[in-house]
């Protein structure tokens, strides 16, 4: 599959540098574009103003397919008009990165790509873009799931940074990584006309203006509008800007019982119970839609590497969990009945920075969609947390010293 891939990719390089020169971003077109059942799996059709570069694979966990392109304009794009597919759960399409776009189906199976074409008219330079999907048993779908190493589609600036940040110790302003979940095509949780990415970003910013207006810190928001940004590249940057602290902020929402109030995540190679399963396989799909997983591209030299730095870092962001549990009840504000739990999230994996991933409530709580929704409440919340992050810091520090002597 993979060589198939390869071959498909590079050939249409080839065929780009001998055509005609085209100027703007290639468009989608809906007429005679669709996604339908085929015997024995679905049949994608797209056609474009123009060839461009792309590149095709699957993702399982739920199983998906994925296309990467550069660049196309989706405006006259809708999921409703292109998909006539039962086997096509879902369709979404957006930015991916800068300069690329991404559309990702999502398969009601385990269906194979099988075939992949995109054939370009020599006089109009319009692009036609065939993709075969065929059943196949979930082994050999699991096997051949995963963004193929091709040259030149590397995500940059996502290696662990060389010169790492000594240990807090109070001297200098703590360097706070805020990350707002999900993003651009990623909406999150959508509940009561609410949606999570929109929430978050909000009192991502509310957070950071107390922060500043505290003093003492520097703070650094992974995404400061609504564009779609990996998770790794998440991690990235906050390796890039070598941060002391990194959390991530979320408002979920299940499907199952009746979750509510705060909750604070640390990494766990296992979730802590059935719920930080389900959460942790909702943010591991969006990680997977970025089409890496750090578990399985680490070598065992690596691993014994973060395993040790790990041993220094878990400690200190499960300190800052407790901290901040006690900070959210010293201000009266509702916590969850069980606020310390862990889970695999991919956005808790650095080895060498304190992470956590903080849950200010439910959006499938009617009261939790209340409170994140007010702006006192988010103000109260956000002076809890800021509270929180000064007393974790002056501990932390105290504890940097006994380890020096």
């Amino acid at each position: 599959m993979i060589r198939l891939i390869l071959v498909c990719v590079l050939t249409l390089w080839a065929s780009l540098a001998n055509a005609q020169a085209f100027s703007g971003l290639a468009r989608f077109e809906p007429s005679g574009s669709e996604i339908t059942d085929t015997s024995g799996g679905l049949q994608m059709t797209l056609r474009l103003s123009q060839g461009v570069p792309w590149r095709v694979f699957t993702l399982q966990g739920p199983p998906r397919l994925v296309l990467d392109f550069r660049e196309v304009d989706w405006r006259d794009a809708t999921a409703e008009d292109l998909d006539r597919s039962d086997r096509a759960v879902a369709v979404r399409m957006g930015g991916f990165r800068p300069g690329w776009t991404r559309m990702v189906v999502d398969l009601a199976g385990p269906y194979g790509v099988a075939g992949a074409d995109m054939t370009i008219d020599a006089d109009s330079g319009a692009a036609l873009l065939s993709i075969v999907l065929e059943e196949m048993e979930a082994e050999a779908f699991a096997a051949h799931a995963g963004a193929p190493p091709l040259p030149g589609w590397e995500v940059t600036g996502t290696t662990t940074k060389a010169d790492i940040r000594p240990r807090q110790r109070g001297e200098s302003p703590l360097v706070v990584v805020i990350d707002p979940g999900h993003g651009g095509i990623d909406p999150g949780a959508e509940q009561g006309g609410l949606n999570e990415k929109e929430l978050m970003l909000t009192f991502a910013k509310e957070l950071q203006d107390l922060l500043l207006r505290a003093g003492g810190f520097e703070v650094i928001l992974t995404r400061d509008d609504d564009r779609f940004i990996s998770l790794e590249a998440r991690v990235a940057l906050a390796h890039q800007v070598q941060a002391d602290l990194f959390i991530s902020l979320h408002a979920d929402a299940l499907s199952e019982g009746r979750a509510n109030g705060a909750t604070v995540y640390t990494l766990s190679d296992s979730a802590s119970d059935k719920a930080s399963a389900a959460l942790a396989e909702r943010h591991d799909r969006a990680d997977l839609l970025s089409g890496i997983d750090l578990t399985g591209s680490d070598d065992v030299v690596a691993d014994v590497l973060m395993d040790l730095a790990r041993q220094e870092t878990q400690p200190r962001a499960e300190e800052l969990a407790k901290t901040l549990k006690s900070g959210i009840a010293e201000r009266g504000l509702p916590l969850n009945s069980r606020p310390l739990r862990s889970a695999g999230f991919s956005v808790l994996k650095s080895p060498d920075i304190p992470s956590v991933l903080f849950e200010l409530g439910f959006l499938s709580s009617e009261r939790d969609r209340t409170n994140i929704s007010d702006p006192a409440w988010r103000t109260e919340m956000a002076k809890a947390v800021v509270e929180a992050i000064q007393a974790w810091q002056l501990s932390d520090a105290a504890q940097a010293d006994l380890v020096r002597q």
